[in-house]
């Protein structure tokens, strides 16, 4: 079954590169239940709405998004917030610290960042080197005992991660040359990388279809997928859309706000049919 999702993190504004990745699943989903509807009504698909709401979310900006695809005519059929999921992200950690792939760390923001300048000096990725992979059982108590709370990543197996890719075709990642990432920081908050892999293999999804910036993400998210024992989805990565000044669009971009552009009267079919277009 084909089921798509649009998972925006409620801190801002939708802008249209937002509003372009929820019409390419919601199309994806959409395009598969109209063909379904005439030969197999049971191979249907489904578009998941889920919030990121787990780092810094507001409820006025959940409001807005829901607001500003309503607006659109992208309708979903099941929607969820990643707060009211956070058992579910722990027992992924357990099952993880169970198999040997969760280690905790204790490196500061800045000794991180002079590990990462010392590799590029000398030439080589700026990954974690895994340091704290060996410490022993005294060193983790000492640092307890000096108040350090830890933070935990996952152990990547030291092999080549690759896929084929609908939009950016084969996709290949040499061992080493990507981070162990971290999973969880030190006052017990999940982050990114686990929670959307836990719900997108706990709800099948089955195809993600995101801009380009997150493919190193995929590179760590396949072998997270694989070791809680997920199928990964079949993902899609494409170019972003820059502004004028040829960067990126963020939140801060408010003249490409989807709020702005229904204020200044342009009709969203238009705004659809542009970024289809794209």
């Amino acid at each position: 079954m084909i089921r798509t999702r649009f998972a925006p993190s409620p801190t801002g504004h939708l802008h249209v590169g937002n509003a372009r990745v929820a019409l390419m699943n919601w199309l994806c989903a959409r395009q598969t239940s109209a063909q379904a509807s005439s030969q197999n009504p049971a191979q249907a698909a489904e578009f998941i709405l889920r919030l990121d709401d787990t780092d810094r979310a507001e409820q006025h900006f959940a409001d807005a998004i829901i607001e500003d695809l309503t607006w659109l005519g992208i309708d979903w059929d099941r929607t969820f917030r990643q707060s009211d999921r956070l058992d579910a992200y722990h027992r992924a950690l357990e099952a993880l610290r169970a198999t040997g792939r969760l280690y905790a760390c204790y490196e500061s923001p800045e000794e991180l960042a002079l590990m990462r300048k010392t590799q590029l000096a000398r030439g080589k990725p700026p990954v974690y080197n895994r340091a704290a992979r060996t410490l022993s059982e005294a060193d983790h108590a000492r640092m307890t005992a000096e108040g350090k709370q830890p933070y935990w990543r996952f152990l990547l197996d030291d092999r080549p991660i690759a896929w084929d890719d609908m939009g950016a075709g084969a996709v290949h990642f040499d061992a080493g040359h990507v981070s162990d990432p971290v999973l969880i920081r030190a006052d017990g908050r999940p982050l990114y990388t686990l929670s959307s892999v836990v719900d997108d293999g706990e709800f099948e999804i089955s195809h993600i279809v995101r801009g380009a910036d997150h493919i190193a993400n995929t590179a760590v998210q396949i072998q997270l997928f694989e070791a809680l024992n997920y199928p990964p989805p079949i993902f899609g990565h494409y170019p972003l859309l820059a502004g004028l000044d040829g960067r990126n669009l963020s939140k801060r971009d408010a003249s490409l706000g989807l709020r702005d552009l229904r204020n200044e009267g342009i009709l969203p079919m238009c705004v659809n049919a542009v970024l289809v277009a794209l």
